[in-house]
Order: structure tokens, then sequence, then C-alpha cells
């Protein structure tokens, strides 16, 4: 395809050529679902999401959930991601919006958000959170502050946490 054709097909999508201020910055996420020695084990249902610092919500990002159960059974767990869904889960419809997927077995995982994905989010300082809950295990919330546009400084020092059961390292690096 030439590249005049490429160029008119984006367009035509409503794709700029030429990325806006932000929209090249990016949040790279690596999240481990850690592998536990129990009798009756459950992939856990996982929620990623941004908040102010006075713990608001700004935007789900990403829930991993049971979604292709019989009858939306799946469904009616979400709420064991208790920090989320009070805040903003209950009034998200997640079969339209794209940011729902299938429960993860252990592992590590890597998700990348682009600027474009966070055109909405004003610049300042916010945290990602990652809430994760698993049925007959226990439920965990870590979070990582970094500042919305990010500098060069910032994709330097990503931040790390671990969790303690629920969730492996989760890092978290901001990129300009």
């Amino acid at each position: 395809m030439s590249s005049n054709r490429v160029l008119a097909s984006a367009l035509a999508l409503g794709v700029s050529a030429i990325p806006a201020a932000g929209q090249a910055a990016q949040l790279a996420v690596s999240l481990e679902v850690p592998q536990l020695s129990v009798a009756e084990y459950h992939r856990p249902y996982v929620a990623i999401w941004i908040e102010r610092p006075d713990q608001s919500a700004v935007k789900t990002l990403a829930v991993w959930w049971e979604k292709d159960k019989r009858n939306n059974e799946g469904a009616k767990y979400l709420d064991e991601l208790r920090q989320w869904w009070r805040k903003s889960g209950r009034s998200l419809d997640l079969k339209a919006d794209g940011l729902s997927g299938p429960t993860r077995a252990p592992g590590k995982y890597q998700l990348t958000f682009s600027g474009a994905q966070l055109a909405d989010l004003a610049p300042g300082t916010y945290n990602l959170v990652v809430e994760a809950s698993r049925e007959t295990g226990g439920r965990e919330v870590v979070r990582a502050p970094f500042v919305w546009p990010p500098k060069a400084a910032q994709a330097a020092k990503p931040a790390a946490l671990k969790g303690a059961r629920e969730l492996g390292a989760v890092t978290l690096a901001a990129k300009p």
C-alpha cells in the first residue's frame, strides 16, 4: 500500500499523522500474578485504574474478569474488587468500552497505555492502582505514584512495588 493511501486511510479513521503533545507519552505497567500453592486456586480478578492523590478515581485502564461465563455469572463477582468497584466499577459498561479482558494465569504481564488513551488526563500527580481479588483467596491493592505528563527523569526511575500475596511485582514506568 502506498504511503499516500496509508495517510488517507489514517485520516479517514480520524487518526492524526502528527502526534499531539502528550500522545507520544505512555504508561508501561509490568504486573505479576504469583503462583500460589493452595488447595483450591482460582485466577484473580484484577482492576487497574488511575486515581488522584485524594484517592478519587479518574480512569479505569483494565479489568480482568470471567466475562465469558454462562449467563454473565462472572459479573456478580466484580464487586469483590472492592476499592475499584466503589470508586468507579459499578458505573462502567464493561461490555462496551474495550477495557475488559479474561482473568490471567500465574505469570508476568506487560501492559502499555498510550498517550492517546490518556489524552483526557490533566497534567498533575496521580497513582496507578492495581487491585486483585481471588475466590477462596485474598484481596490486595498496590499504588504507584506518577506525574503526568512524564518527564525524562521520571522514565529513568520506574516505581516498583511488590504485593504480599495476591500480587507479585508491579512496576510502573511513565515514559515521555
